[in-house]
């Protein structure tokens, strides 16, 4: 019920087409965030309406929220969020992440991943108790809403990706940051091997042929351990391969780490890069030969007023500035979007200044367009082999 192929490249770059059982994914595509089985502010059928293939979701915030035993009785994930379309569940591995080195180093998806280029507000090395102890058979972490305390093991999220019922489970692994040494993401790179083959043999026992199981390479930023952890998982029969953890200190290092990493992976299988996908972010990640890859931004930033734009610095048109307030135009001249199809700046900036949850949700639908659209013409381009000259009219 699974199968990959490339159909056409340039360069490194590809596209290619992945088939689950809850439909076909082209690639390389943007995978909305959907953690709690929702895409923030927007609905499954503002989705479908974009073009948004696929949503990943996540084992670890839906364990402690609902229980996957609940989700199960539900008629399993696609059913309980109304979500026909293929769904990716992490394993939580960045959240157990989170709680522990990131609380003490002070990373996380709110806090600056790249410290040379992001790290403006002295987050880095804050000194946050952990509230994550792991060891080479799981993890044991206290919950964030309750104080409860769980456990994680690399079968256990395997039963949780099992009773969501989700097309791709994603391993449990043990993220670094970029302040743990080589020592450290050396053992923290061979437990996840560890586990990643106790979760190959769970879940090969009880597979139905309905779902598929994706490894993660770790390794941080040092090129000897992302190319001995992405040779090793190649060598595992995974459906597809995500790259994770520590990236390094700025964009140049991310790039580096992928230029490592991937000659090492199979070129007929699938790769996710885990949580990147700004704007600035996605050709050069799919120059190098990503198919997939998922990030909070257009969701999170949507909430603050913040619009994509080819235009804008940065990509970011900030509705609440002045300039907007008697703005007639859409968001974007030429954007097809619900959103530039029939409201104007002047409106949005009304909206968010009122404090009105439609601006957030406007905002939401115009951004994960944006970056559909983007993907579109990426495919397109990669097809015609004009690809390098699509990118170059967006490298700022």
């Amino acid at each position: 019920m699974f199968s990959f192929e490339v159909i056409a490249k340039e360069g490194d770059g590809r596209v290619g087409r992945l088939v689950t059982p809850h439909g076909v994914i082209e690639t390389p595509s943007f995978v909305p965030v959907g953690t709690l089985a929702t895409v923030k502010a927007v609905t499954p059928e503002d989705l479908r309406e974009i073009g948004n293939q696929v949503v990943m979701t996540n084992a670890f915030h839906l364990h402690l929220r609902l229980g996957e035993d609940l989700i199960n009785r539900m008629g399993g994930l696609h059913r309980f969020m109304n979500w026909e379309g293929p769904l990716i569940t992490d394993s939580g591995g960045f959240q157990i992440f989170s709680l522990g080195a990131g609380k003490e180093h002070g990373v996380g998806k709110m806090a600056p991943i790249f410290p040379d280029e992001n790290d403006r507000g002295g987050h880095y090395g804050l000194g946050k108790k952990p509230l994550v102890k792991v060891d080479e058979h799981g993890v044991d972490f206290i919950s964030y809403l309750d104080g409860s305390i769980h456990r994680f093991t690399p079968e256990g999220v395997i039963e949780i990706g099992r009773k969501l019922g989700t097309d791709i489970i994603l391993v449990l692994d043990e993220c670094t940051s970029p302040l743990h040494d080589f020592q450290y993401t050396k053992r923290a790179m061979e437990r996840t091997h560890c586990w990643a083959q106790r979760a190959l043999e769970a879940f090969e026992r009880t597979s139905d042929g309905t779902q598929s199981l994706w490894g993660i390479v770790q390794g941080g930023a040092y090129k000897d351990l992302r190319e001995e952890s992405a040779s090793f998982l190649s060598d595992k029969n995974f459906d597809g391969y995500a790259i994770g953890g520590s990236l390094g200190e700025s964009k140049d290092d991310m790039h580096r780490v992928l230029d490592w990493t991937i000659p090492s992976l199979p070129e007929h299988r699938p790769r996710h890069l885990l949580g990147i996908g700004k704007v600035e972010d996605i050709f050069e990640v799919v120059r190098r030969g990503i198919d997939l890859f998922d990030c909070v931004a257009p969701t999170m930033m949507a909430h603050t007023g913040t619009f994509f734009t080819k235009e804008s610095e940065g990509f970011q048109m900030h509705i609440l500035n002045a300039q907007f307030k008697d703005d007639p135009r859409p968001v974007e001249e030429g954007c097809n979007c619900g959103t530039c199809r029939h409201y104007s700046r002047a409106y949005l900036r009304h909206l968010f200044l009122a404090k009105e949850l439609l601006g957030i949700r406007l905002a939401a639908i115009h951004n994960l367009s944006f970056m559909e659209s983007r993907m579109q013409e990426i495919r397109t381009a990669i097809k015609e082999g004009s690809f390098d000259t699509l990118s170059k009219t967006w490298n700022r």
